[in-house]
């Protein structure tokens, strides 16, 4: 009876507070998550929405008691009165009068009464632990006589004695009717005064389970509702709300973990049971019923008249029928009031007594029939109630028999809104309307009314209903996805204004997961940025920093004001973020973006730059880009040489030295570096955002295990501090990054100890440059250079890890079908022990050269560290280019003083007698590096003792040679050296030098070889040969070059040598202009053979003798003949097979291929003279010619071949076994070489004597190194007409045919007669010599053929 006839009186803000607090303990209640399928993914989202049941069964329990319905006025009454009063049934008769004087006094307004009868249900309460059963049992009777059985109860209950200690317990059995957010109702209205009858009698009114402190708080004033229209919505962010809810936290507390029912036994829950069915059915239905028939029987006496009269009257006055207005034109009539007994508020009362007891179709019924009664009265308060309940009427019809009309709903929300000004009943409107709506799968239909209340007057109300609406978008058929995402950023937003921090956070996020990755940046930028404050806000400090992250690195179309805006406030929410731990690891930055494959490691000292004419050798440094043919050229060179120092066989643990890792070197393997040698990381760093970012105090983090590598099992040292004293860290001070840049830095590492060391990332203050506002549009960061910079005071200390994904695996099948990826090592470095250090200098070193001009530089080594350096080699791929002179001091000349016209060369002043005719040297190959087995490529430097000391250095002459094809030329050296001392992680260091040299045309010489008529030299000795050398200037008067002099012509061979000029012309020195020719002929007679020494000839045109078998002239000859030897040696190893089939055969093709095989090698020594500057520079060089074959065209530098524009594509099958070579026609008559001796005029008389003979001598000489059988045959005669008009007929004498055998190089004389008959021309070369070789039967036998005719002059005394 306490609650019935209590009623709260509060202030319209504690209600609107309770509903928060609703929501708000709501939050956490566990919830079901569902998984809504999308086109890419899906959406994580509640299958419930707890806090919104919360607020809607809070805000329709508050509903007020109103005038136009009647379903929260009350039916009934219970009076309840402890068996324990002296006098129950006085007390029950007070109770009694109190009720009636409260219903009909027009002193309280609350609570209503449904009609002026209310029933009144007497309960004697009796506790059975403490009360006399008896004495209830007598009272009980009495109120029965008074009552009669049907109007009053006894309820014994409090069976069980408190004694928690020994009995078991019993569950509470209120537990399952106090939901949560009632009891926290009672919370909040324990708070407020309360009114009651008597203060005496409400000290026996509450019995078990009910609070006793409610007694001290009751007042007498019921003059107001806590839900009065004319109060407005509070703000929420006020200081009542913060008052208020502390309160009701305080209160909660206080009556938080309270039992109920703790004294009730199983019987009493029974009893209860019992009393309420008793009620029930014998009390309350009864009494609807008779309240039914009663109103009903009103209705059919009093309506009929009261309704005919007001028709005829309203016929009357208007003369016709009036139309039915719409709402708009209705005028506002909600302050219609009907006196309680007027026939329309009986129809109300009769349908909601059937609507409360679920009589639903009589209910629509007296609804709709009600609903036009307060139409035609413009009653727009009572017809809008009334549209409302038939809707619900109807739609809880069983069967649905008609349709749920939503538009009776539509029409009474909007008479709610518009006419009436009561948005707390249209809002109970649409919360009905869309659970029906819901309930019937028309979700377009229930959002569009949800969005429709929505109204600047409650956010909490709009939070609600739009995140309703979003739900229902969901929910369709064919998912709204986006206007689900829209819908719950409304939501989201009016949530946040509502102060609902928790609720407003989810709708953000689960909003974020429609539009995350769509490319919708601003919006994605808006919904981290309110995700990231309401973070903050809730103190989840790490959402937040996550939030703010993802505006970061999102590519962002944000204006530079508004980043930058971003950026401050990730900065500061991060600082709080740290400030909460700050001995805590450092966390990730999200700025700058770093890529890290592009991380590039350097492990060395940076390169010297040039100082004057001394330039250091260019090695490698960050600054060059990475070129992958380059780099496989330097690897093949280092494995020459490493081959080389290991005797041809290049080891397997053999690792290429990387100075320079990138994401295209080899990083399978740990890298090595030198202790006390920097390592350089350079980082590539870029700015996504449009405002500049000032990273402060940046530098590596870094890992060390030190360990010593020179004990025997490589032991780890004991793990200690890491420190400076162990790896040093150079930190910039400042660097800048302006607005979407991307910029490198290079950080450099020191380490002082050997071990192994992890480079982890980088560690740096991130802040912002203050005074970075865009003004006008114009940027200030663009232009920002480095320098001192003001931060705006707000920056953050952390880290980014340099994470680098090494290739992808593709060799095995397994790597194939899988995604494997390798390791990738470059930030892995081992440090090992001290090694040398050299350094290379070249002094006055050419960038321009003539092709074949000779040059004398200076090198000089330097050996920087603190440890000797031996075994200093140099290779390239050009050995012919340079070379540091023979191993012996007199093959190398002494370095000339600075003239300009000092020569290169080894000189000497010669005899004028001795011009033309040569000067005779020898050498050996060996002296020069070449022959000995090695690979020519592969270089020794002449270092003092072999050692380069720690600190010293040396410098060495370099001859320099130009290439012989004009253009520029890249030509690499690679400086190797050992350390005295031998390590275990590095055997060997390499010292790199690209040198650039642009050639220009000098001259073009061509030479060829021929066998000489004369048989006998001047030393007599056969087997004579004449070369000839043309020689053309080919430049054009390029590098000012004036004119070239030819001042010596060289050979060099082992078996031939030039004896001297047969030239005619009588100039001392032959001189070319530009495009002019010159043409050479020397005599070359054979020489003793060497199987070591080389012998040279000097032809000079000059006044001095070039040393041709000294340094430079000798080495770069030798070096270009190694070139042309390894040639011959891959031909040789392919058609070594071949020759194994039949070496007889080809030991035979070989004696005959030799007879026409010529090993002399040519040189041209010239000097260019050259104007430069107004001054006249002589220039040197010379050019090689190899002659190999009698009569083969040989030139300077390679031909280039011309490839034909179109070529038939042919196919055939290729032999199986190819046939030996044999030899050309060409070789084969070159075995011997014939010569006729005779007068070349013979007088004679006719008259006296008709026969003229004459001697003629047939000298035949053996080309070959074998005996060969010769037969001539003087037999042959010429037949051919033509020939016999030119010369005559002649007969030779005596024996016609001769058989010989020549020995090895035989030259033999055989004497012959020829007989002529009258004068004339003849032509004495007519016998035909056959040659074989001795050993042989017929297989080479070929015909000798003249190289000329042999003419004679017959004349007639």
């Amino acid at each position: 009876m306490a609650r019935l006839l209590l009623w709260k009186d509060t202030r319209l803000s504690s209600n609107v507070i309770c509903m928060s607090q609703t929501c708000l303990d709501s939050f956490d209640l566990i919830l079901l998550n569902i998984k809504v399928p999308l086109v890419k993914g899906h959406l994580d989202m509640t299958a419930t929405t707890p806090w919104f049941e919360s607020y809607r069964e809070c805000f329709l329990q508050s509903m007020p008691a109103s005038d136009h319905e009647f379903l929260n006025h009350y039916v009934a009454c219970m009076l309840v009165v402890s068996s324990s009063e002296p006098e129950p049934v006085e007390q029950f008769l007070k109770l009694s009068q109190e009720q009636h004087r409260i219903q009909h006094s027009s002193e309280y307004m609350y609570p209503k009464w449904f009609i002026p009868n209310t029933l009144k249900y007497y309960v004697l309460l009796h506790d059975v632990s403490t009360g006399e059963e008896q004495r209830a049992d007598s009272i009980y009777e009495e109120m029965k006589q008074r009552y009669g059985t049907q109007g009053c109860y006894l309820l014994k209950i409090n069976s069980r004695v408190s004694n928690r200690g020994t009995d078991e317990q019993i569950p509470d059995p209120w537990s399952q009717y106090l939901q949560k957010n009632t009891i926290q109702n009672q919370d909040c209205y324990e708070d407020c005064s309360y009114a009651v009858i008597s203060n005496k009698s409400t000290d026996h009114l509450i019995s078990d389970g009910l609070d006793n402190e409610i007694k001290d708080g009751l007042s007498n004033n019921f003059k107001t509702h806590p839900l009065q229209l004319d109060h407005p919505s509070g703000s929420l962010d006020s200081t009542d709300y913060l008052k208020a809810t502390t309160s009701l936290q305080e209160s909660k507390k206080l009556n938080s973990g309270m039992p109920h029912g703790a004294c009730l036994t199983l019987t009493d829950h029974d009893r209860i049971r019992q009393f309420i069915q008793e009620f029930t059915f014998r009390g309350l239905l009864p009494h609807i019923e008779k309240t039914i028939r009663q109103l009903n029987d009103q209705l059919i006496s009093r309506k009929g008249l009261s309704r005919s009269l007001f028709s005829a009257t309203k016929k009357w006055f208007s003369g016709s029928k009036v139309p039915e207005k719409s709402i708009n034109e209705l005028k506002n009539t909600s302050g219609l009031l009907y006196p309680p007994e007027a026939p329309e508020l009986q129809i109300r009362k009769m349908a909601d007594l059937c609507f409360l007891v679920q009589h639903y179709e009589l209910a629509y019924s007296c609804y709709h029939t009600a609903k036009k009664d307060f139409l035609n009265d413009q009653a727009m308060l009572y017809a809008a109630g009334a549209l409302e309940m038939a809707a619900v009427s109807a739609f809880l019809q069983p069967g649905a028999p008609r349709p749920y009309p939503a538009h009776y709903m539509e029409t009474a929300i909007q008479t709610y809104r518009d006419i009436c000004k009561n948005m707390v009943l249209a809002e109970r409107c649409v919360l009905l309307s869309a659970e029906i709506l819901k309930s019937q799968s028309k979700y377009s239909e229930a959002a569009a009314l949800l969005i429709r209340l929505t109204s600047e007057d409650s956010d909490l109300r709009s939070a609600l209903l739009l995140e309703q609406a979003a739900h229902c978008f969901i929910n369709m058929k064919s998912p709204m996805v986006r206007k689900f995402a829209f819908h719950m950023i409304l939501a989201g937003h009016r949530f946040s204004k509502a102060g609902q921090k928790k609720h407003a956070l989810r709708c953000y996020c689960q909003a974020m997961q429609v539009y995350k990755g769509k490319g919708w940046s601003l919006a994605e930028d808006h919904i981290n940025f309110t995700i990231g404050r309401q973070s903050f806000t809730l103190r989840q400090l790490d959402n937040a920093v996550s939030a703010f992250r993802h505006i970061l690195i999102n590519d962002s179309k944000q204006p530079p004001a508004q980043q930058g805006a971003f950026l401050r406030e990730y900065l500061y929410v991060y600082k709080n973020v740290t400030q909460l731990s700050p001995d805590g690891p450092l966390p990730q930055l999200p700025l700058p973006y770093i890529n890290s494959s592009a991380t590039r490691i350097f492990f060395g000292h940076d390169r010297r730059p040039a100082e004057g004419e001394k330039q250091a050798a260019t090695h490698v440094s960050l600054d060059q880009e990475y070129d992958s043919e380059s780099s496989q050229q330097w690897k093949e060179l280092e494995e020459q040489v490493v081959s080389v120092i290991n005797k041809g066989i290049v080891p397997a643990n053999f690792q290429p030295t990387q100075f320079c890792l990138n994401r295209y070197s080899d990083n399978s393997r740990f890298p090595l570096a030198v202790v006390e040698e920097p390592i350089t990381v350079e980082v590539s760093f870029r700015n996504p955002l449009k405002v500049p970012l000032l990273l402060t105090d940046l530098s590596l983090l870094w890992k060390f295990q030190p360990k010593d590598f020179s004990a025997k099992h490589d032991e780890a040292k004991e793990p200690g501090k890491c420190d400076d004293d162990m790896i040093g860290t150079e930190a910039i001070a400042e660097f800048l990054i302006n607005s979407e840049e991307t910029k490198v830095a290079r950080l450099k590492l020191f380490p002082h100890q050997t071990g192994e060391l992890h480079i982890l990332g980088v560690v740096y203050n991130l802040g912002t440059v203050q005074g970075t506002v865009t003004l006008d549009g114009i940027d200030p960061s663009i232009g920002l250079q480095e320098g001192k910079f003001v931060s705006n005071g707000l920056s953050v200390r952390g880290r980014q890890d340099l994470e680098i994904q090494g290739p992808r695996l593709n060799n095995t099948k397994e790597e194939k079908t899988s995604i494997k990826y390798g390791p990738d090592r470059r930030l892995d470095p081992i440090i090992t022990e001290e090694m040398p250090l050299l350094e290379v200098f070249f002094i006055n070193f050419p960038t321009g050269l003539l092709c074949g001009e000779i040059r004398k530089a200076y090198v000089e080594f330097v050996n920087v560290s603190k440890c000797p350096l031996t075994a200093l080699k140099v290779v390239s791929k050009h050995p012919e280019f340079f070379t540091f002179g023979g191993n012996t001091a007199v093959l190398t000349p002494l370095s000339p003083s600075a003239s300009e016209n000092c020569s290169a060369y080894k000189t000497v002043v010669t005899d004028p007698t001795s011009v033309r005719t040569a000067l005779l040297s020898s050498a050996s190959s060996v002296d020069f590096g070449v022959g000995t087995g090695g690979q020519p490529e592969v270089i020794n430097v002449p270092l003092p003792d072999s050692v380069l000391l720690p600190g010293a250095s040396v410098q060495l002459p370099m001859w320099l040679r130009g290439p012989d094809e004009e253009g520029v030329h890249e030509i690499n050296f690679l400086f190797y050296y050992e350390s005295v001392k031998r390590h275990s992680k590095m055997c060997h260091r390499v010292l790199r030098h690209t040198a650039v040299i642009c050639t220009s045309r000098s001259l073009h010489i061509r030479a060829t070889v021929c066998r000489s008529n004369a048989l006998e030299d001047d030393e007599g000795r056969g087997d004579n040969m004449l070369v000839f050398v043309d020689v053309e200037n080919i430049n054009t008067s390029e590098a000012g070059v004036k004119e070239f002099h030819i001042v010596q012509v060289s050979s060099n061979s082992k078996h031939w040598k030039l004896q001297k000029s047969v030239n005619i012309s009588e100039d001392k020195d032959t001189k070319l202009a530009s495009r002019e020719k010159a043409k050479l002929c020397f005599k070359a007679v054979r020489c003793k053979n060497s199987e070591e020494n080389y012998t040279f000839a000097d032809i000079v045109f000059g006044n001095e003798q070039i040393i041709s078998s000294a340094s430079p002239c000798a080495d770069f000859l030798f070096q270009s003949l190694s070139s042309e030897l390894k040639k011959t040696h891959v031909q040789s190893h392919t058609h070594g097979s071949q020759r194994a089939v039949k070496q007889s055969f080809d030991e035979a093709v070989r004696l005959v291929q030799r007879c026409s095989e010529v090993d002399l090698n040519v040189v041209v020594l010239w000097k260019a003279y050259v104007v430069e500057d107004n001054k006249q520079l002589i220039l040197e060089g010379q050019h090689h010619i190899a002659l190999n074959t009698v009569g083969k065209e040989a030139f300077s530098f390679p031909q280039k071949q011309e490839l034909p524009e179109m070529a038939l594509l042919k196919f055939f099958r290729p032999e199986s076994t190819p046939g030996p070579a044999r030899p050309t026609p060409e070789q084969l008559s070159s075995l011997i070489k014939t010569s006729l001796h005779y007068p070349e005029s013979f007088s004679h008389s006719f008259h006296q004597k008709s026969l003229c003979l004459v001697p003629v001598t047939l000298l035949l000489s053996n080309c070959s190194q074998a005996v060969v059988d010769v037969m001539i045959d003087l037999r042959h005669k010429t037949t051919s007409p033509e020939a016999l008009e030119i010369h005559g007929s002649f007969t030779w004498l005596g024996q016609t045919q001769y058989k010989l055998q020549l020995k090895s190089q035989e030259v033999y004389s055989l004497q012959l007669k020829a007989c002529f008959v009258h004068t004339g021309v003849y032509n004495l070369g007519t016998p035909r010599v056959f040659a074989k070789l001795a050993d042989q039967v017929t297989l080479f036998e070929t015909s000798q053929q003249n190289s000329m005719p042999a003419l004679i002059i017959i004349n007639n005394i």
